[in-house]
């Protein structure tokens, strides 16, 4: 019994730097970079990641915008405010992205 609340202990603890590394050396969790475009829901950001691919037949550069729901605990995030998100389970309907820190904060 006492291996269980171990357990339960540690999927509880806070997320660092090095957890952030692992994972994304494991290849479990994508991480995203992106720009908040609304943060107007309680502990729910709307992030716009910007991902730039070459067309294939016209060697072009295109932009992709993808907009990600993404947790917010703590209601930290602002408008315009640079984050990393990192995938997570399902939350909700939409929300699949978690908060892990904000980048660099709007002016």
């Amino acid at each position: 019994m006492s291996d269980m609340t171990e357990t339960t202990a540690d999927a509880a603890a806070p997320i660092t730097g090095a957890a952030i590394e692992a994972d994304a050396a494991r290849g479990s969790r994508k991480i995203r970079v992106g720009t908040v475009a609304s943060q107007k829901m309680n502990k729910t950001i709307v992030v716009t990641v910007v991902d730039r691919v070459r067309h294939k037949r016209y060697s072009k550069t295109i932009q992709r915008t993808l907009r990600l729901y993404a947790h917010d605990e703590t209601n930290e995030a602002r408008e315009g405010d640079t984050v990393r998100l990192m995938e997570t389970r399902p939350m909700s309907k939409l929300k699949r992205w978690r908060l892990v820190e904000v980048v660099e904060r709007a002016r």
